[in-house]
């Protein structure tokens, strides 16, 4: 199938966006500015900014503005609604029915913003102690938690070709998580490996809230943009007033004897103004990446969404080596000579495991990776050409087997029951 211009930008605008939020957030790890000055204290003195709590909040801030577009869409709705009940009018027919949308608060999507609180913090914090490349190749475990967990919970079926690509996905993740500890010597490769450790964490938290999504919101055919736009809330308001302040009051080593504090934070945007553009740049990229997101799942498929979010690494990391060659060397990152290797082999393997994980590939030396085994598979698992239960509206995805479509389907606006007001 052909790829039209929009289905393009919409493919380069999730890239570039998605890319760019990775990068604006190893940036403001990296930069250095005054904070907030207390008395008998020297911790309003330059230091780099390792808020990882408060760039969640930022993240959530981002989500939130999906409700905009989602203000926006329903006021097209009701627009083309009543164009066609006047339309009807004068022709003297009966105007169509109008569907109630759900209503946009919605209690239960505390739960998922929940994981996506912890998944995300835990990362942010683990991208302090290793580089924005091995950070973003990294997060390919997550097709490996969510293919257990949905075995575990949902009791999907996985056939071979999935554990053949979650195990060459764990190859990939082993030579990348080498190459960081390898080329840290001392403490900095023990940091690594907690770096390496939080990271698989907030993957695995990730996959737990993909589950949960399916789980309990799949049969409420919530839009997209709600689902979004509302965690974002629920996380800004859980982060304003539960989160941020129990970490100002908790002991640890940030400014002021806090385990992370916000106030600082807030005095080194003001201090620093390419910390303040590149806080700024990171908001408004999640906002457009999810934007970007769920237009790619509905115009193509969700297996298009995860190939893209793969290829991201591949943009990251090549951005991380321009800025540290030829513009700063203090916000980009070098290729390691003696380890780099290992990295690059890692990030075929990532790339590979996800190909196969989605059937997107063959292997002609194992007979039930083939294309012809699939067909045959499907065959058993659809005797007919329809499911009995399944009505074909035209608009069912061509991707059945692939894990990341069947974890994104509260995305797609696939369910075909009507919306259950809670």
């Amino acid at each position: 199938m052909a790829l039209t211009c929009k289905q393009v930008l919409l493919m380069l605008g999730m890239l570039v966006t998605g890319s760019i939020n990775t990068l604006t957030k190893k940036i403001q790890l990296q930069c250095i500015a005054e904070g907030y000055k207390y008395e008998n204290s020297t911790s309003w003195e330059p230091h780099k900014f390792n808020h990882p709590w408060f760039q969640t909040w930022l993240m959530f801030i981002g989500e939130t503005t999906c409700l905009i577009g989602l203000l926006i869409t329903r006021h097209r709705q009701n627009r083309e609604y009543e164009r066609a009940v006047t339309w009807s009018n004068q022709l003297g027919k009966e105007p169509p029915r109008q569907e109630i949308p759900p209503r946009i608060f919605q209690w239960i999507l505390i739960v998922p913003t929940c994981c996506d609180l912890i998944g995300t913090s835990l990362a942010g914090i683990g991208l302090i102690y290793v580089d924005a490349s091995v950070w973003q190749m990294l997060r390919g475990a997550i097709i490996i938690f969510a293919g257990i967990l949905s075995k575990i919970f949902l009791k999907r079926k996985l056939k071979p070709i999935h554990w053949l690509g979650m195990m060459v996905v764990m190859a990939g993740l082993i030579l990348v998580g080498c190459s960081s500890v390898f080329k840290n010597k001392n403490s900095q490769g023990t940091k690594a490996i907690l770096g390496i450790v939080l990271i698989l964490a907030g993957q695995l938290v990730s996959a737990s809230q993909m589950i949960i999504e399916e789980l309990f919101l799949k049969k409420r055919n919530f839009p997209p943009l709600q689902v979004v736009g509302m965690e974002g809330m629920f996380g800004f308001l859980l982060m304003t007033f539960i989160i941020l302040p129990s970490m100002y009051f908790i002991p640890g080593s940030d400014a002021n004897g806090s385990y992370e504090n916000s106030l600082d934070a807030l005095v080194q945007m003001g201090n620093n103004a390419k910390l303040l553009i590149m806080c700024i740049v990171y908001l408004l990229s999640i906002g457009f990446y999810n934007f970007f997101g769920l237009a790619v799942t509905r115009s193509l498929t969700a297996v298009h969404r995860t190939l893209i979010d793969a290829c991201r690494t591949i943009i990251v990391w090549l951005a991380s080596l321009f800025v540290y060659y030829a513009i700063n060397e203090t916000y980009g990152e070098p290729f390691d000579k003696s380890y780099g290797l290992l990295q690059v082999d890692g990030f075929a393997f990532l790339l590979m495991g996800t190909a196969l994980y989605n059937q997107l590939m063959d292997v002609p030396c194992m007979p039930w990776c083939s294309q012809e085994h699939k067909v045959e598979a499907l065959k058993e698992d659809f005797p007919n050409a329809v499911h009995p239960s399944v009505q074909d509206d035209g608009n069912i995805e061509e991707s059945y087997n692939s894990m990341a479509d069947e974890n994104t389907a509260l995305l797609q606006g696939k369910a075909k029951k009507p919306a259950v007001h809670s």
